[in-house]
């Protein structure tokens, strides 16, 4: 009777090991032909801060030429070129090389994607929900991203109304992305203070406050230029 208690009890520590190992990573041991990032962490991630400074320094540098900008529009361009060139490029490699984390060869985006598979697992599992969300950023959020720029460079009459619509665009796609994961209970982030809290957590979450800044300003804007052209009319 010992020994069938304790082959119990090994069965049971087996099956809650099993479970914790699938609750944290459901994919990552599920996926063939996967090879691992070659490049360390330290150069994926100064390599992709440098690319954003520089993103932000041209654009500083551009808006201001343009006198008639205020320092908080010129922010918002260097906001909308850098979420664009993240969206089109980075995203739309992600959706269009269904193959990246195969890649045994260096190619810097195909790094970028093993490097926050490591955060978020459904990504190389080509997760239908990820793929879906992220190909919507690529291919209409991306470019509207970048149009806002171009929108308030020239003070075109649109510009409130598409930083509106783009930021409830990505707040939705944030939705989206964090409530997946609540309703599945399951977590797909590796151990670790990098990989959940910075990855998943806190990287994404730029992606509401931002928008969320954005949106009510824009809002507030167009309740101020609609009140202006009721009086004049």
């Amino acid at each position: 009777m010992a020994t069938g208690i304790a082959r119990d009890a090994t069965a049971s520590v087996a099956v809650e090991i099993a479970s914790e190992v699938q609750k944290r990573h459901p994919y990552s041991l599920a996926i063939p032909g996967f090879v691992a990032a070659q490049l360390s962490v330290v150069s994926i991630l100064g390599i992709f801060a440098t690319a954003c400074a520089l993103v932000v320094t041209l654009v500083w540098r551009f808006s201001s030429k343009l006198q008639r900008l205020e320092n908080v529009e010129r922010c918002l361009m260097c906001w909308w070129a850098v979420t664009g060139l993240i969206h089109v490029v980075l995203e739309g490699y992600f959706v269009f090389t269904p193959d990246f984390y195969k890649k045994k060869e260096i190619h810097y985006l195909a790094e970028v994607c093993k490097e926050y598979n490591k955060g978020d697992s459904r990504y190389a599992a080509r997760d239908p929900a990820i793929v879906t969300v992220e190909a919507i950023t690529a291919v209409f959020v991306g470019p509207a991203s970048l149009l806002c720029v171009f929108a308030i460079a020239k003070e075109k009459f649109y510009q409130y109304p598409l930083q509106l619509v783009v930021s409830i665009a990505q707040l939705y796609g944030d939705t989206v992305y964090y409530g997946t994961v609540f309703v599945d209970g399951r977590e797909f982030s590796a151990p670790g203070f990098l990989y959940y809290w910075f990855y998943f957590m806190f990287l994404n979450s730029i992606w509401i406050l931002v928008p969320i800044v954005i949106a009510t300003q824009s809002w507030h804007r167009i309740c101020i230029l609609m009140q202006l052209s009721k009086k004049l009319h």
